[in-house]
């Protein structure tokens, strides 16, 4: 089977999903794949926590609409500055693969 993604978006992917840091890897890989499939890839949303959600949801979607509010919401919720790096690298990680899958696709006359 051909492999979805290129050799270094592979290894760009695995690392923000696979590697050690503030948060589970399972939650990173959760939050890409619930940003993936908001932006319209074929993936099976995880359970994320709610209070991270509207968050994911707007990197997802509409990234220039994060605000200082936004993530002084997540500090008071318990993420400490590390973690909601990674969350917000995850979700746009998931975000534009979905583009890149959907990009791909319509190249190939798919959809």
């Amino acid at each position: 089977m051909k492999p979805l993604y290129p050799p270094k978006v592979q290894q760009m992917a695995d690392a923000v999903q696979q590697s050690q840091g503030a948060t589970a890897p399972a939650l990173r890989r959760a939050v890409a794949d619930r940003a993936a499939a908001l932006g319209g890839a074929a993936r099976e949303e995880s359970e994320i926590p709610a209070d991270i959600e509207g968050y994911v949801d707007k990197i997802a979607l509409h990234a220039y609409r994060v605000t200082d509010d936004d993530i002084k919401a997540l500090k008071q919720a318990g993420y400490s500055e590390d973690a909601i790096f990674e969350l917000t690298l995850s979700a746009a990680l998931g975000a534009g693969l979905a583009r890149m899958e959907v990009g791909l696709s319509a190249l190939k006359g798919s959809r």
